[in-house]
Order: structure tokens, then sequence, then C-alpha cells
């Protein structure tokens, strides 16, 4: 029989369990404060923009958001690009390019590769004036892959032959051989001209350390983030300006469970795909996802 401190022990690690995944949904889905400074025009200010990750619909729809109030606030005169990223969809990778090459019409954009910036993290940058990186950073992986078709279970009831089927395999390798194609064409019109990589070469979606990127063009220069903060700075004509952050918000799901008096606390989010549905998914990522057979353009 349990006695009464057992019980109050129990009740202690149950109120434990929620206090923390309290403190863990509020962390993940608490709105940032970054600091924006006043649209007066008396304060210029270089916004830097944190780009880390995987990159989802998600996490680009919160960047695009945050751009967009770069965009809108007198005051911020550039920005630079904080990135530490594998890439992610190809569709939010694209989604990411237009709002960073959108604001790169209005005011200096300026990149930093903190550890990698590989596939879909890549062409999002691309539209920067210059980019920074360290000497043991990661570059490259320019290209697209896709996961394999399945077939469709025999206890569906189908209008057409076609519907709710994810194409051949066929199908799927010429769509990511059209998006291979965009991806490489936005490089080039970006990177060209320093480039010292030919268009196949690139295409073989190879990664090369920081100072093999600042040798073959897909960087400019080795520095820190404090070199492309005052890069875009002076770019922007500044001699003095604030620093403003933006970290950005992960849309997390936090799991917690209780089992035989032990308590494991997880915190997972659904990366690229729809939960519970099986789609095709088209890739800009350096890495591949776990137990999930890809189709490439190479193939």
């Amino acid at each position: 029989m349990a006695t009464n401190s057992d019980a109050t022990g129990r009740s202690l690690a149950t109120y434990g369990i929620v206090v923390v995944a309290a403190v863990l949904i509020g962390t993940a889905l608490a709105p940032q404060v970054w600091g924006v400074v006043a649209d007066d025009g008396e304060s210029d200010a270089v916004a830097v923009v944190e780009v880390s990750g995987s990159i989802t619909g998600d996490s680009v729809d919160s960047l695009r958001e945050t751009l967009r109030n770069v965009r809108a606030n007198e005051s911020i005169k550039a920005v630079v690009l904080e990135v530490d990223s594998p890439g992610g969809s190809a569709a939010a990778s694209e989604s990411l390019y237009l709002a960073v090459n959108e604001t790169a019409s209005e005011m200096p954009v300026v990149a930093s590769v903190q550890s990698t910036a590989a596939s879909g993290a890549y062409y999002g940058m691309a539209p920067s004036e210059k980019i920074y990186a360290l000497p043991s950073s990661t570059i490259g992986s320019i290209g697209v892959y896709a996961t394999k078709p399945s077939t469709v279970p025999d206890q569906y009831v189908r209008s057409g032959p076609d519907k709710g089927t994810r194409g051949t395999t066929e199908d799927v390798r010429e769509t990511v051989e059209q998006l291979q194609r965009a991806f490489l064409e936005t490089v080039m019109v970006h990177r060209e001209a320093q480039l010292d990589l030919t268009r196949g070469q690139i295409a073989h979606g190879n990664v090369y350390t920081g100072a093999e990127s600042v040798s073959n063009g897909l960087a400019d220069e080795i520095g820190t983030l404090d070199s492309a903060i005052g890069a875009a700075a002076q770019r922007a004509d500044l001699d003095t300006y604030d620093i403003v952050h933006r970290e950005l918000d992960q849309r997390q799901i936090v799991l917690f469970s209780q089992a035989n008096e032990t308590t494991a606390v997880s915190v997972s989010d659904d990366q690229f795909g729809y939960e519970g549905v099986d789609t095709t998914q088209y890739l800009m990522l350096w890495g591949h996802l776990e137990n999930v057979e890809g189709v490439s353009a190479d193939e």
C-alpha cells in the first residue's frame, strides 16, 4: 500500500513534469522580442537575422515576417544573415530566397556563415552582396533530391488512375531536374562573376570548407559575424549605428510522458512533410532523411 509520503512524491514528480513542459512550451511558442529601434530616423541600425536549423515552411514564415518588418522599419539600413543551416524543403528554400532577394533590392544584405550554409540555405543567402565564412565552415551541396513515390493501397477508390499517387519515379526525377536547373541558374545569376567553378562542377553538389569556398567563389572572404556587420554598415554608408538581433523561432511541439515512474521529456517538430500524409518531398538539403529512399537528378 502506498504511503502518504509515496503519494506526495508522485504528486511532486507529476507537478514537476507539468512545470517543465509549460516552460518548454512557453519557450517554443512565445513571441521573440528583438529590440527593433524606433522609426524616428535618429538611430540607424544593422539588423542581424538568424537563419539556423532546417529550413521548413514554419521557419521561413517567421523569417519572411522578420524581413518584412525590417524593410518597413526606416531606421534599419542593412541586414546581416547569420547562417547555420543544412537546408531543407525545396519550396521553403525558394520562399526564403524570394524574401532575401526582395530585401536585397531595398538595402544591403551581407551573409555570415557560422558553421554550415548548404543546399537550400545557400539558395536563400545567394542574393547577399558579400558572403563571409569561417575557414572550417561547410558550404555548397547545391542540388535537389526527392523521396521515392509509393503506390496507393488497394482499399482506396479513386476518381482517376493518377489520383492519390505521387507519380512514377521518372516523373519525380523530371521534377527534381527542373528544380535543379532553377537552383543552378539562381546561383549563376548571383555568383557567376565570383565563381571559379563551372556550372557542371557546381551541379555535382559537393561541399567545401570556408577556405575552399573563398578560393572557388562560393564565398567572398574569411571573416566573423562582426566582419559581416561592418561590411553591411559600410555598404549602407553608416559611420555610427545600432545592432539589433532576431533569433529564429522554430515552431516545436513538446511531448512528455511518464511510465514506470520514469519521466521522458522531448522536443520535436514535423520537419518537411505533412504529418500522417505520405507525399513526395522535394529537398534542398545537405544530408538525408533517416530510413527514406530518395531520387536524385543524376540517377
